[in-house]
């Protein structure tokens, strides 16, 4: 415990790395066409719309489930 403001400190670091990697993905991904699949489901009227990327969010999954099962199987 008597570390606790540099543990929190390091922690808030890392949390903003993570926050600044996931939005710049984000960016590109959506730069070049990811979340406009196929299945990708897209409603709206004249002043509201909604969005609901669930091709984008499989493919995401598999993904990363892809990188953990090898991050997994190399760590043995």
């Amino acid at each position: 415990m008597g570390n606790f403001p540099e543990n929190i400190g390091k922690m808030l670091i890392f949390m903003g790395a993570v926050l600044l990697f996931a939005g710049a993905a984000f960016l590109v991904l959506g730069k070049i066409g990811f979340f406009r699949l196929p299945g990708d489901v897209e409603v709206g009227g004249k002043n509201w719309r909604l969005f609901f990327p669930i091709t984008s969010c499989i493919v995401i999954s598999i993904v990363l489930t892809l990188v953990f099962w090898l991050i997994n199987l190399l760590r043995k």
